[in-house]
């Protein structure tokens, strides 16, 4: 940053170099005299591919030159070793230092990419690769970014807190938040173990042996769920119910977001189903009383048949059309088709138990799945995540460097090709570790199964199956 020093520039590969009067332990070096500045002010030094063969890093050390230095070897070019002292300096400037690698490969008779007889030539710089060939053939530069190896050893000798702040309050506020939403996350948990099951309606007969599994799915819009008393009667081509209503005294039922699973027992089959004619009778408090019903599926748990009776609409006097009676007639083919049907069933399960991190907060009661599973591998992603880009922290070449021929330029963002790779391998990277974590919760047993009577597993199963299309 202060054009009118000069330095001396020294290196070792795979050890630290080391010169002064009694030990000389450096693989090069290089004397910068102003006079050897770029147009950028600049001071370029070049090691080839043949050097850098079969070493694993490159350590070096730089320092400013005193006054009878910079006469000696700025001014006097016969100096044949480097500036020797056994004193400490101290920079009286601060610098900046860019490190890149660049790389030359031809395509063999195989098509694999190969280096031999190549090499990268000392024109090469920020901007180019300059690659020269001791054979005729197809060749091709790159810059490529590889992540920054970690000196482990230096990390746990400096690990102390005073040394990295931003690094242990990073930490713990990653670990406050993650206790946060895990208890976040089991409080919901309990409140979906008191929701799953299947509920035989109260008002079913202990004679009536013909049974029907009922799914009621609430909207997810404001004040979608109801306090209201629901009644309903389901008719088919053989004959009808009487008013059933759906209830449950052990815990609150058409909630929002909300799916309900009853058992409906009648005396013999309806047929096949033709219309379901629901309706509620206002008696939730405020906008308690309103309802928002996305749609009914019907099973016949002899046949297995399925009917389905789309909704979406408001069962309020206050909403919609004030109207809170409906007959909703069975959907055909068509109807089950419609965009809008489609579109409002792929939303909900794309967002409440596909997405990682909204289905802590939406998932369905009758996943496996369960928030606390979610919410711990929405952390190990993001520590994932965080610990490969420490790897690349720095690697990039800066965009604005080079914006014509390097970057994509979007007003006042830059972005280069670099970033653009880092980018792809650090997601890539994150995702396989994830995608394990994930398949794994999704896959083992629940244990409430096995905790649960015959009867009752029976239900749980019944509720664990997909949703029915």
């Amino acid at each position: 940053l202060n054009t009118n020093l000069s330095y001396l520039f020294i290196y070792k590969f795979d050890n630290p170099p080391l010169l002064n009067s009694s030990i000389d332990q450096i693989d090069g070096w290089i004397v910068f005299c102003p006079s050897n500045l770029t147009n950028e002010s600049i001071y370029a030094y070049f090691i080839d591919n043949q050097k850098t063969m079969s070493h694993r890093s490159l350590i070096y050390g730089l320092r400013e030159l005193n006054s009878t230095e910079f006469t000696s070897f700025c001014l006097n070019s016969l100096q044949t070793s480097p500036p020797i002292t056994n004193q400490r300096f101290i920079f009286t400037s601060d610098y900046e230092h860019r490190v890149y690698t660049s790389a030359c490969y031809y395509l063999d008779a195989n098509n694999n990419w190969q280096s031999d007889g190549l090499l990268v030539g000392p024109s090469t710089n920020h901007y180019q690769t300059q690659c020269l060939s001791t054979h005729l053939t197809t060749f091709a530069s790159g810059f490529i970014v590889l992540p920054a190896p970690v000196n482990w050893n230096y990390v746990f000798a400096n690990a102390d807190f005073a040394r990295n702040k931003t690094v242990y309050i990073t930490l713990i506020c990653v670990l406050v938040l993650y206790i946060l939403f895990i208890i976040f996350a089991r409080y919901k948990d309990k409140k979906d173990l008191e929701r799953l099951g299947v509920t035989p309606l109260p008002d079913n007969h202990n004679f009536d042996q013909y049974f029907y599994q009922i799914l009621v799915f609430t909207g997810h819009r404001r004040n979608a769920g109801t306090k209201s008393r629901v009644h309903f009667i389901v008719a088919g081509d053989n004959d009808e119910t009487q008013i059933r209503t759906f209830a449950d005294p052990q815990r609150k039922i058409l909630q929002r977001g909300g799916i309900d699973a009853f058992i409906m027992a009648v005396p013999k089959s309806l047929g096949s189903l033709s219309y379901i004619h629901i309706w509620h009778d206002n008696t939730g408090e405020g906008e308690s009383a309103s309802w928002f019903l996305k749609y009914i599926i019907v099973r016949d748990l002899q046949t297995t048949e399925k009917f389905h009776f789309i909704c979406q609409k408001w069962f309020a006097v206050e909403k919609g059309d004030g109207a809170i009676d409906y007959v909703l007639p069975v959907a055909g083919e068509y109807q089950k088709q419609e965009f809008s049907y489609v579109l409002s069933k792929q939303a909900y399960h794309s967002v409440s138990d596909d997405h990682l991190w909204f289905s802590i907060f939406s998932r369905p009661s009758s996943n496996k799945f369960t928030r606390v599973q979610r919410c711990t591998c929405c952390f190990v992603l993001l520590l994932t995540a965080m610990f490969l880009n420490i790897l690349y922290y720095d690697q990039s070449n800066d965009a604005e460097t080079n914006t014509s021929t390097r970057s994509l330029s979007l007003g006042p963002l830059y972005i280069s090709p670099e970033q653009i790779g880092i980018g792809i391998i650090v997601e890539v990277l994150t995702f396989v570790p994830s995608l394990f974590l994930v398949q794994f919760f999704r896959r083992i047993q629940s244990r409430r199964v096995h905790q649960m009577s015959p009867l009752r597993a029976a239900m749980y199963k019944i509720k664990q199956e997909p949703i029915p299309s």
